[in-house]
Protein backbone atom coordinates (compact mmCIF):
# COMPACT_ATOMS: atom_id res chain seq x y z
CA UNK A 1 0.00 0.00 0.00
CA UNK A 2 1.17 3.52 -0.66
CA UNK A 3 2.39 5.63 1.91
CA UNK A 4 0.92 9.05 1.82
CA UNK A 5 2.24 11.71 4.13
CA UNK A 6 1.62 15.28 5.32
CA UNK A 7 4.35 18.30 4.41
CA UNK A 8 3.39 21.96 5.79
CA UNK A 9 6.64 23.36 4.63
CA UNK A 10 9.44 22.54 2.36
CA UNK A 11 11.37 21.25 5.13
CA UNK A 12 8.73 18.78 6.02
CA UNK A 13 8.86 17.50 2.46
CA UNK A 14 12.24 16.71 2.09
CA UNK A 15 12.37 15.31 5.64
CA UNK A 16 9.16 12.73 4.69
CA UNK A 17 10.81 11.67 0.91
CA UNK A 18 14.17 10.67 2.99
CA UNK A 19 12.20 8.80 5.58
CA UNK A 20 10.78 6.49 3.17
CA UNK A 21 7.16 8.50 1.96
CA UNK A 22 6.13 6.96 -1.48
CA UNK A 23 3.77 10.11 -1.98
CA UNK A 24 3.71 13.55 0.07
CA UNK A 25 0.68 15.66 0.33
CA UNK A 26 0.86 20.02 0.74
CA UNK A 27 -0.65 23.12 -0.56
CA UNK A 28 -0.16 26.37 -1.42
CA UNK A 29 -0.04 29.45 1.29
CA UNK A 30 -3.49 30.45 0.99
CA UNK A 31 -7.15 29.62 1.35
CA UNK A 32 -7.53 27.08 -1.42
CA UNK A 33 -6.13 24.10 1.10
CA UNK A 34 -7.66 23.46 4.50
CA UNK A 35 -4.36 23.93 7.05
CA UNK A 36 -4.11 27.39 6.09
CA UNK A 37 -2.16 27.85 9.29
CA UNK A 38 0.43 31.11 9.10
CA UNK A 39 3.88 30.13 8.62
CA UNK A 40 2.52 26.95 6.88
CA UNK A 41 2.18 26.10 3.18
CA UNK A 42 4.21 26.52 -0.08
CA UNK A 43 4.64 29.69 -2.48
CA UNK A 44 5.10 28.87 -6.37
CA UNK A 45 8.46 28.79 -6.33
CA UNK A 46 8.84 26.54 -2.95
CA UNK A 47 6.25 23.95 -4.40
CA UNK A 48 7.75 24.06 -7.98
CA UNK A 49 11.20 22.90 -6.52
CA UNK A 50 9.79 20.75 -4.08
CA UNK A 51 8.22 18.61 -6.68
CA UNK A 52 11.61 18.64 -8.71
CA UNK A 53 13.32 17.39 -5.13
CA UNK A 54 10.37 14.46 -4.48
CA UNK A 55 10.88 13.45 -8.17
CA UNK A 56 14.63 13.32 -8.00
CA UNK A 57 14.09 10.94 -5.57
CA UNK A 58 11.57 8.66 -6.56
CA UNK A 59 8.64 10.20 -4.61
CA UNK A 60 5.53 11.53 -6.10
CA UNK A 61 3.56 14.79 -4.99
CA UNK A 62 -0.31 15.59 -4.06
CA UNK A 63 -1.44 19.32 -3.92
CA UNK A 64 -4.75 19.85 -1.94
CA UNK A 65 -6.62 22.60 -3.16
CA UNK A 66 -9.70 20.86 -1.04
CA UNK A 67 -11.50 24.04 0.44
CA UNK A 68 -14.48 25.54 -1.14
CA UNK A 69 -14.59 28.40 -3.31
CA UNK A 70 -16.26 31.94 -2.37
CA UNK A 71 -18.98 33.23 -4.43
CA UNK A 72 -16.91 35.68 -6.83
CA UNK A 73 -13.54 34.76 -5.91
CA UNK A 74 -13.29 31.39 -8.00
CA UNK A 75 -10.44 32.34 -9.74
CA UNK A 76 -7.73 31.95 -6.50
CA UNK A 77 -8.92 28.45 -6.90
CA UNK A 78 -8.75 27.94 -10.75
CA UNK A 79 -5.02 29.86 -10.62
CA UNK A 80 -4.21 27.03 -8.15
CA UNK A 81 -5.36 24.21 -10.25
CA UNK A 82 -3.31 25.74 -13.30
CA UNK A 83 -0.89 26.12 -11.13
CA UNK A 84 -0.37 22.74 -9.80
CA UNK A 85 -0.21 21.79 -13.81
CA UNK A 86 2.80 23.88 -14.09
CA UNK A 87 4.57 23.00 -10.93
CA UNK A 88 4.25 19.07 -12.48
CA UNK A 89 2.42 17.64 -9.29
CA UNK A 90 1.22 14.41 -9.53
CA UNK A 91 -2.39 15.27 -8.83
CA UNK A 92 -4.62 17.47 -7.43
CA UNK A 93 -6.63 16.30 -3.88
CA UNK A 94 -10.25 18.31 -4.58
CA UNK A 95 -13.50 18.74 -2.92
CA UNK A 96 -15.79 21.29 -4.41
CA UNK A 97 -17.65 19.81 -7.58
CA UNK A 98 -17.57 22.87 -9.83
CA UNK A 99 -13.25 23.17 -9.77
CA UNK A 100 -14.01 19.08 -10.51
CA UNK A 101 -15.65 20.32 -13.84
CA UNK A 102 -13.23 22.93 -14.18
CA UNK A 103 -10.01 20.60 -13.65
CA UNK A 104 -11.22 18.29 -15.92
CA UNK A 105 -12.67 20.55 -18.56
CA UNK A 106 -9.54 22.69 -18.42
CA UNK A 107 -6.83 20.15 -17.21
CA UNK A 108 -7.87 16.59 -18.67
CA UNK A 109 -4.15 15.38 -17.73
CA UNK A 110 -3.62 16.18 -14.38
CA UNK A 111 -4.90 13.58 -12.53
CA UNK A 112 -7.41 14.35 -9.67
CA UNK A 113 -8.23 12.66 -6.21
CA UNK A 114 -11.31 13.15 -4.06
CA UNK A 115 -10.68 14.98 -0.78
CA UNK A 116 -11.93 13.31 2.23
CA UNK A 117 -13.82 17.31 2.59
CA UNK A 118 -16.15 16.10 0.04
CA UNK A 119 -17.79 13.61 2.53
CA UNK A 120 -17.87 10.47 -0.15
CA UNK A 121 -19.25 7.51 2.00
CA UNK A 122 -20.37 4.89 -0.11
CA UNK A 123 -20.07 3.52 -3.62
CA UNK A 124 -22.35 5.31 -6.01
CA UNK A 125 -20.91 8.50 -5.18
CA UNK A 126 -17.87 7.48 -4.98
CA UNK A 127 -18.14 6.25 -8.96
CA UNK A 128 -20.28 9.12 -10.03
CA UNK A 129 -17.22 11.51 -9.06
CA UNK A 130 -15.22 8.59 -11.00
CA UNK A 131 -17.56 8.77 -13.68
CA UNK A 132 -18.13 12.46 -14.06
CA UNK A 133 -14.92 14.03 -13.21
CA UNK A 134 -12.24 11.11 -14.18
CA UNK A 135 -11.63 11.12 -10.56
CA UNK A 136 -9.00 8.61 -9.87
CA UNK A 137 -8.84 8.15 -5.84
CA UNK A 138 -11.03 8.86 -3.19
CA UNK A 139 -10.09 9.33 0.18
CA UNK A 140 -12.58 7.78 2.51
CA UNK A 141 -14.30 9.95 5.32
CA UNK A 142 -13.00 8.63 9.25
CA UNK A 143 -16.33 7.37 9.89
CA UNK A 144 -16.38 4.18 7.91
CA UNK A 145 -15.72 0.62 9.27
CA UNK A 146 -12.93 -1.74 7.94
CA UNK A 147 -15.99 -4.30 6.21
CA UNK A 148 -17.56 -0.52 5.03
CA UNK A 149 -14.41 0.10 3.20
CA UNK A 150 -14.41 -3.60 1.69
CA UNK A 151 -17.89 -2.76 0.37
CA UNK A 152 -16.89 0.52 -1.41
CA UNK A 153 -14.48 -1.35 -3.09
CA UNK A 154 -15.86 -4.13 -4.17
CA UNK A 155 -18.28 -2.20 -6.16
CA UNK A 156 -16.13 0.35 -7.88
CA UNK A 157 -12.43 0.47 -9.62
CA UNK A 158 -11.84 4.46 -8.27
CA UNK A 159 -8.85 3.79 -5.93
CA UNK A 160 -9.63 4.04 -1.68
CA UNK A 161 -7.19 5.82 0.41
CA UNK A 162 -7.79 6.27 4.06
CA UNK A 163 -6.76 7.97 7.34
CA UNK A 164 -4.35 5.82 9.22
CA UNK A 165 -2.67 8.30 12.03
CA UNK A 166 -2.66 11.72 13.07
CA UNK A 167 -6.04 13.82 14.13
CA UNK A 168 -9.23 12.45 13.99
CA UNK A 169 -12.05 14.12 12.84
CA UNK A 170 -15.27 12.69 14.25
CA UNK A 171 -17.67 14.89 11.95
CA UNK A 172 -18.23 14.21 8.59
CA UNK A 173 -16.47 16.34 6.53
CA UNK A 174 -17.04 18.95 5.11
CA UNK A 175 -19.97 18.88 7.37
CA UNK A 176 -18.79 20.67 10.21
CA UNK A 177 -19.78 23.77 11.61
CA UNK A 178 -18.49 23.69 15.11
CA UNK A 179 -15.07 25.76 14.33
CA UNK A 180 -16.63 28.34 12.56
CA UNK A 181 -19.45 28.75 15.34
CA UNK A 182 -17.00 29.44 18.25
CA UNK A 183 -14.35 31.68 16.00
CA UNK A 184 -16.10 32.92 12.70
CA UNK A 185 -13.33 30.75 10.84
CA UNK A 186 -14.48 27.91 8.84
CA UNK A 187 -12.40 24.55 8.05
CA UNK A 188 -14.24 24.43 4.62
CA UNK A 189 -14.13 27.68 3.41
CA UNK A 190 -11.28 29.57 4.88
CA UNK A 191 -9.45 26.21 5.44
CA UNK A 192 -8.61 26.76 9.45
CA UNK A 193 -10.57 24.24 12.20
CA UNK A 194 -9.69 26.01 15.63
CA UNK A 195 -7.31 28.42 13.91
CA UNK A 196 -4.58 29.39 16.54
CA UNK A 197 -5.17 32.89 16.29
CA UNK A 198 -8.58 31.63 18.36
CA UNK A 199 -6.85 29.64 21.01
CA UNK A 200 -5.95 30.81 24.91
CA UNK A 201 -4.31 29.11 28.02
CA UNK A 202 -5.12 30.22 31.26
CA UNK A 203 -3.85 28.74 34.70
CA UNK A 204 -6.69 28.74 37.77
CA UNK A 205 -6.46 26.61 40.64
CA UNK A 206 -3.58 24.68 39.35
CA UNK A 207 -5.68 23.67 36.52
CA UNK A 208 -4.70 24.58 32.70
CA UNK A 209 -7.94 26.10 31.07
CA UNK A 210 -8.21 25.68 27.28
CA UNK A 211 -10.23 28.13 25.49
CA UNK A 212 -11.40 28.75 21.45
CA UNK A 213 -13.08 31.65 20.87
CA UNK A 214 -13.49 32.48 24.11
CA UNK A 215 -15.08 28.91 25.18
CA UNK A 216 -13.21 27.02 27.92
CA UNK A 217 -13.52 23.28 25.99
CA UNK A 218 -10.76 21.45 28.31
CA UNK A 219 -9.33 21.62 32.01
CA UNK A 220 -6.42 19.33 32.48
CA UNK A 221 -4.67 18.74 36.48
CA UNK A 222 -0.86 19.75 36.68
CA UNK A 223 1.48 17.39 34.90
CA UNK A 224 -1.52 15.64 32.27
CA UNK A 225 -1.01 15.98 28.88
CA UNK A 226 -2.72 19.20 27.15
CA UNK A 227 -4.83 18.29 24.19
CA UNK A 228 -4.97 20.64 21.19
CA UNK A 229 -8.28 22.39 21.82
CA UNK A 230 -10.74 21.73 19.38
CA UNK A 231 -14.28 22.05 19.83
CA UNK A 232 -15.26 18.61 18.36
CA UNK A 233 -12.79 16.89 21.12
CA UNK A 234 -13.76 19.31 24.10
CA UNK A 235 -15.54 18.54 27.24
CA UNK A 236 -19.07 19.43 27.59
CA UNK A 237 -21.98 19.17 30.06
CA UNK A 238 -24.97 17.24 29.21
CA UNK A 239 -28.04 16.77 31.26
CA UNK A 240 -26.17 15.08 34.57
CA UNK A 241 -23.15 14.20 32.72
CA UNK A 242 -19.49 15.79 32.04
CA UNK A 243 -17.17 14.79 29.50
CA UNK A 244 -15.90 14.05 25.86
CA UNK A 245 -19.49 13.68 23.87
CA UNK A 246 -18.13 13.08 20.64
CA UNK A 247 -14.76 11.96 20.91
CA UNK A 248 -11.77 11.61 23.81
CA UNK A 249 -9.07 14.18 22.51
CA UNK A 250 -6.42 11.24 21.68
CA UNK A 251 -4.97 10.51 17.97
CA UNK A 252 -6.08 7.83 15.47
CA UNK A 253 -3.78 5.05 14.97
CA UNK A 254 -4.98 2.35 12.78
CA UNK A 255 -1.33 0.96 12.46
CA UNK A 256 -2.31 -2.90 13.97
CA UNK A 257 -5.95 -2.76 11.39
CA UNK A 258 -3.16 -2.50 8.08
CA UNK A 259 -3.66 -6.29 7.23
CA UNK A 260 -7.31 -5.83 7.52
CA UNK A 261 -7.27 -2.37 5.52
CA UNK A 262 -4.82 -4.25 2.76
CA UNK A 263 -7.51 -7.24 2.73
CA UNK A 264 -9.97 -4.67 1.93
CA UNK A 265 -8.77 -3.22 -1.18
CA UNK A 266 -6.99 -0.16 0.14
CA UNK A 267 -5.07 1.56 -2.24
CA UNK A 268 -3.33 3.99 0.20
CA UNK A 269 -2.63 4.83 3.76
CA UNK A 270 -2.75 8.56 4.61
CA UNK A 271 -1.21 9.88 7.91
CA UNK A 272 -2.19 13.84 8.79
CA UNK A 273 -0.39 16.49 10.36
CA UNK A 274 0.27 18.72 7.94
CA UNK A 275 1.08 21.16 10.42
CA UNK A 276 3.39 19.21 12.50
CA UNK A 277 7.29 19.36 13.39
CA UNK A 278 9.69 18.17 10.50
CA UNK A 279 11.15 15.44 13.70
CA UNK A 280 7.50 14.14 13.79
CA UNK A 281 7.09 13.64 10.03
CA UNK A 282 10.22 11.79 10.14
CA UNK A 283 9.39 9.73 12.81
CA UNK A 284 5.63 8.75 11.54
CA UNK A 285 6.69 8.02 8.29
CA UNK A 286 9.61 5.87 9.09
CA UNK A 287 7.66 3.59 11.05
CA UNK A 288 5.39 3.61 8.70
CA UNK A 289 6.85 2.35 5.51
CA UNK A 290 9.02 -0.29 8.08
CA UNK A 291 5.32 -1.97 8.98
CA UNK A 292 4.34 -1.28 5.29
CA UNK A 293 7.90 -3.22 4.25
CA UNK A 294 7.15 -6.04 6.98
CA UNK A 295 3.49 -6.41 5.39
CA UNK A 296 4.53 -6.96 2.06
CA UNK A 297 7.16 -9.08 2.63
CA UNK A 298 5.20 -11.44 5.35
CA UNK A 299 6.86 -10.40 8.46
CA UNK A 300 5.59 -9.27 11.64
CA UNK A 301 5.13 -5.47 11.58
CA UNK A 302 6.77 -3.54 14.39
CA UNK A 303 4.33 -2.03 16.67
CA UNK A 304 4.12 0.50 19.98
CA UNK A 305 6.50 3.22 18.12
CA UNK A 306 3.86 6.04 17.77
CA UNK A 307 2.11 6.12 21.12
CA UNK A 308 4.56 9.07 22.10
CA UNK A 309 3.41 10.84 19.12
CA UNK A 310 0.13 11.17 19.65
CA UNK A 311 -2.50 13.70 20.88
CA UNK A 312 -2.84 13.32 24.80
CA UNK A 313 -0.10 9.94 24.71
CA UNK A 314 -3.13 7.85 24.08
CA UNK A 315 -4.52 6.24 20.97
CA UNK A 316 -8.15 5.19 19.52
CA UNK A 317 -9.34 3.54 16.33
CA UNK A 318 -12.13 5.09 15.88
CA UNK A 319 -14.74 4.72 13.45
CA UNK A 320 -12.25 1.58 12.41
CA UNK A 321 -14.21 0.05 15.10
CA UNK A 322 -16.95 2.07 16.33
CA UNK A 323 -15.43 2.27 19.54
CA UNK A 324 -16.96 5.71 19.82
CA UNK A 325 -19.99 6.27 22.40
Amino acid sequence: MEIVCPAGTPAALRAAVKAGAHTVYCGFADETNARNFPGLNFDRDEMRDSIAFAHDHGAKVLIAINTYPRAGDEALWHRAVADAAKCRADAVILADIGLLAFAHENFPELRRHLSVQAAAANADIVNFYGRTFGVKRVVLPRVLTVPEIAAINAETEVETEVFVFGGLCVMAEGRCSLSSYATGKSPNMNGVCSPASHVEYHEQDGQLDARLGGYTIHRVGKGEPAPYPTLCKGCFSAGSKTGHLFEDPVSLNAEALMPQLQKAGVTALKIEGRQRSVSYVSQVVRNFRAAVDALDAGRAMPEGMLVRLSEGQANTTGAYRKTWR
